[in-house]
């Protein structure tokens, strides 16, 4: 029984994903919609795994015997996603250590770490509580109007905690890597960050400013310094995303399908993933 439970939890997941392509997320923009897309199959098959391992590999359910089998694959996926957790907490931790050796200072009253480099770069890196890393081509490449639209950008990531959030994101999408549309997806949270970064960003410095600055900083980008550690705990101006007049354009006219807040509801339906635990008192 465990074990038809734990296909089925797969096939529910890989389902929903399928779904994705025909949702037409681009024609509808909701970061509800994709959050819940993103996240539901990978805690769906995480709580079905945890469920099998807690009601063990002995007894009944449903008149049917418990296996081995079943128990050891389910047990063998927590295993798994707890390492890459473990890796990934493990990669952050060295890159926060790595910026706390650049040089500190202050840019409009704000703590800043300066990266030495002549490409422009802005971005918050760390987990709950990042630090703000600008680098010196990006001082030298704006004024100070649109500095301040920068740091209004990165301002919002820190109020959101994109950092900490996304961290835990992008364990549920390298956990989930076989699993449909998962690339896509992540592209699309990505993107739909930076633009509620900029609505953000937005009240409180001119939007067309924003906006310029993305294209300054754009057309003054010759390279973008690579850093693979912070990957998983940064929230970067300008991010490789392919989609920036997209982003200008949100921002001049904002569209009216621009959802990008959580709601209840979309809390509710992802707490639905959450119930595989109920069959737990059903094992005897």
């Amino acid at each position: 029984m465990h074990l038809m439970i734990l296909i089925l939890a797969v096939g529910v997941a890989w389902l929903l994903r399928a779904l994705v392509p025909a949702l037409s997320l681009e024609s509808e923009f909701s970061w509800q919609k994709s959050l819940f897309f993103f996240v539901f199959p990978p805690v769906l098959l995480l709580m079905t795994a945890l469920a099998v391992v807690s009601m063990g590999y002995q007894g009944m359910m449903f008149g049917l015997k418990a296996s081995w089998l079943s128990y050891s694959l389910a047990i063998a996926f927590l295993l798994w996603s707890l390492g890459l957790g473990l890796y990934r907490l493990w990669q952050a931790t060295r890159s926060i250590q790595q910026i706390r050796h650049y040089t500190k200072g202050f840019i409009q009253n704000q703590s800043t770490r300066i990266l030495d480099t002549p490409f422009p770069y802005s971005a918050q890196i760390g987990l709950w509580n990042p630090e703000l890393v600008i680098s010196q081509g990006l001082l030298e490449s704006l004024d100070d109007e649109h500095l301040q639209a920068v740091l209004a950008h990165e301002n919002a990531h820190y109020y959101y905690r994109d950092t900490f959030w996304f961290f835990c994101l992008g364990w549920l999408r390298q956990m989930s890597f076989w699993l449909p549309q998962t690339e896509q997806l992540w592209q699309e949270l990505l993107f739909m960050r930076e633009v509620r970064a900029d609505k953000k960003a937005a009240q409180q410095v001119d939007p067309l400013l924003l906006a310029e600055s993305l294209m300054l900083v754009a057309k003054n980008m010759q390279e973008i310094p690579i850093f693979p550690n912070f990957e998983a705990i940064c929230a970067a101006f300008n991010h490789q995303d392919n989609r920036l007049i997209s982003r200008i354009n949100y921002l001049i006219e904002p569209p009216d399908t621009l959802l990008i807040e959580n709601n209840f509801l979309n809390w509710v339906l992802l707490a639905l993933a959450f119930l595989p635990l109920i069959l737990i008192p059903l094992h005897y």
